[in-house]
């Protein structure tokens, strides 16, 4: 109980939980809307149009009593029984058929247009429901871990996640989805923010904090990378609740875990006062660090309601490939994320993340350039790796900021991050779906990126940002 590595491990696997719910419906959702939704709509109005067709099988036989054989034809026979005759009518039989039949094959990627393009506004919300509920919550949850420590918050954070995914397992309308994934949100604010700044005040040194940073974030960077794929082929061949029976069975085991190793119920408070919130938020430093998370995750949150929609329009991509096209983009996070926790303290974190920055701009931009789904391993990948090293760099120098220029309590500052980062996962599918609707899915791509672009410079701050006693010397 005593050692740092059992403690690295339960955040570990609590971010890897929460981050793997975050990405599981990512091509569930979309496609278990169009399909109960549009698909079954469509079903429903299909029998009152073949309803009427019986009447007319049975009406030709008085006429063609010795025509029998042409009543599978449905065609009105007047006369004689020639092979032309009968050559014209399996002719003009014959092309009933192929309209019915030949548009499917293009239809699957064009049909529905309309409630395609509605269905990115409400994805969009759907997806950002759990980070708008986070933003909110994070903030309590900051001074609750400066209360009572941060071991009952993180086991409060597996009891409401585990809820969470047993409704995701048997939620059928987009009123119950959005419900469990708001309920998400309050579990993952509590999983986090208790998580890192558990992690903050166990790894008291820079160095090795760094890189205890780097493997947490690395639960996270895996969580994203199994999440997607697990669920878009989970859905394809098992069922919709398959994959959140999955994640609710590995829950338990991770309540289980910290049950073990944490003690939950035993109240450990802060032994110092941490510095305020409003102080925090009012440190120039500190807002560098939080809008470098924001709007580098902010990126990939515009794409995750996004893309999978583009694909079924553009693409005309199965189920099991919505989910696979976002494969690159976890592979290299999990990279950027362990590499970069030990290689960003040597290169500068500032430099680490201005690079990051701007490869994410670029990977944005060649996005919508793809033609398929192997034009997207390219930027994906890159967009992926650069935004490891954003948050392998960025999670630290929260950490560092506070030891330098206010009181080594993490709580607050580790909220203001998480903040950050919902408030990139909040914005990015609520306006992307909306963005997407009035201007296309590639002038969203140009947006964000150039906001990343731009933002980069802005790193440079970080550089050497000044501690508290030199600041009073210099008064």
């Amino acid at each position: 109980r005593a050692s740092r590595r059992l403690v690295l491990v339960v955040v570990f696997v609590a971010l890897l939980l929460d981050n793997m719910l975050l990405t599981v419906v990512v091509p569930i959702v979309p496609t278990f809307l169009y399909t109960t939704e549009y698909e079954g709509a469509n079903s429903s109005v299909a029998p009152t149009q073949t309803e009427p067709a019986p009447p007319a099988l049975k009406a030709p036989p008085p006429f063609s009593s010795t025509f029998s054989y042409l009543d599978n034809a449905t065609v009105t026979v007047s006369g004689s029984t020639s092979a032309v005759d009968l050559a014209n009518g399996t002719e003009s039989g014959r092309p009933l058929q192929p309209p019915a039949s030949s548009p499917p094959v293009p239809s699957s990627c064009l049909e529905g247009e309309d409630f395609l393009a509605k269905e990115n506004v409400r994805v969009g919300l759907l997806f950002a429901s759990k980070a708008l509920v986070q933003l909110v919550v994070n903030p309590s949850v900051g001074l609750l871990t400066n209360r009572i420590g941060y071991h009952i918050p993180m086991f409060i954070g597996f009891v409401i996640m585990f809820l969470s995914t047993v409704m995701f397992a048997f939620s059928g309308t987009y009123t119950l989805l959005f419900i469990a994934r708001a309920l998400q949100g309050i579990g993952s604010s509590f999983s986090s923010v208790a998580g890192l700044g558990m992690l903050a005040s166990v790894y008291t040194d820079d160095f090795e904090r760094g890189n205890a940073m780097g493997i947490a974030l690395g639960g996270l960077a895996l969580g994203v990378l199994i999440g997607a794929p697990f669920g878009s082929v989970m859905y394809e061949f098992v069922g919709k609740s398959s994959p959140f029976l999955v994640l609710a069975f590995l829950a338990l085991l991770d309540g289980a875990l910290q049950l073990c190793i944490l003690q939950p119920s035993k109240i450990s408070p802060e032994s110092t006062k941490g510095t305020p919130l409003s102080t925090l938020l009012r440190d120039p430093y500190i807002l560098v660090a939080a809008g470098a998370l924001c709007f580098s995750n902010m990126g990939v949150a515009m794409l995750e309601p996004t893309l999978p929609i583009w694909m079924m329009q553009t693409m005309c991509s199965p189920k099991w490939q919505l989910g696979m096209a976002f494969l690159p983009a976890s592979i290299s996070y999990l990279i950027g994320t362990n590499l970069f926790g030990i290689l960003a303290n040597k290169m500068g974190r500032w430099l680490c993340s201005l690079l990051g920055m701007a490869v994410v701009g670029i990977s944005l931009l060649c996005v919508p350039l793809a033609k398929n789904i192997y034009g997207l391993i390219g930027p994906n990948g890159g967009l992926g790796f650069a935004i490891g090293m954003v948050d392998s760099s960025m999670m630290p120098i929260m950490g560092y900021l506070v030891d330098l220029r206010h009181t080594s309590v993490y709580g607050n500052v580790y909220a203001i991050a998480d903040v950050a980062f919902c408030m990139g996962f909040a914005i990015g599918p609520a306006t992307g779906g909306a963005i997407v609707r009035a201007i296309g899915f590639p002038w969203l791509m140009i947006i964000i990126g150039v906001t990343n672009i731009a933002y980069a410079p802005l790193c440079w701050y970080l550089r050497n940002p000044p501690a508290k006693e030199e600041k009073i010397v210099r008064l």
